[in-house]
């Protein structure tokens, strides 16, 4: 009997430990911004004069994301931007044409890539 209770406190603590874990896992999936069609994000690039030769008004750029898989990562399509305006040295503002594409995608035209951030 003495064995047995002690069998479950310690499950009771083990379940304890693992608790807060999980809820903190559940909050971050929530708190994951999804942007679709018709939103505007902005996407931050290095501001060289490459990129801006590169990118250019109207254009559409391939939205990517990369998840890691053991030891390579994998990368996706995800959807597409068109660029729609110049917003400071480092970002450019667009608009999502289609997919559903988060904070920390890739767009890429070529040899020029640009982080996908949300409009503040």
């Amino acid at each position: 009997m003495k064995r047995m209770i002690q069998v479950f406190v310690l499950m009771l603590f083990a379940t304890m430990a693992v608790y807060p874990a999980a809820v903190y896992a559940k909050e971050k999936v929530k708190s994951e911004v999804v942007m679709k069609e018709g939103k505007k994000v902005h996407l931050f690039h290095s501001g060289t004069a490459d990129v801006k030769k590169e990118i250019c008004l109207k254009d559409v750029l391939t939205v990517f994301r990369e998840t890691p898989a053991g030891s390579h990562v994998n990368v996706r399509e995800v959807g597409k931007v068109k660029v729609l305006s110049y917003v400071g040295e480092h970002y450019f503002e667009a608009e999502v044409v289609n997919g559903e594409i988060k904070v920390g995608d890739v767009a890429k035209k070529e040899g020029a890539y640009c982080l996908v951030q949300p409009v503040k």
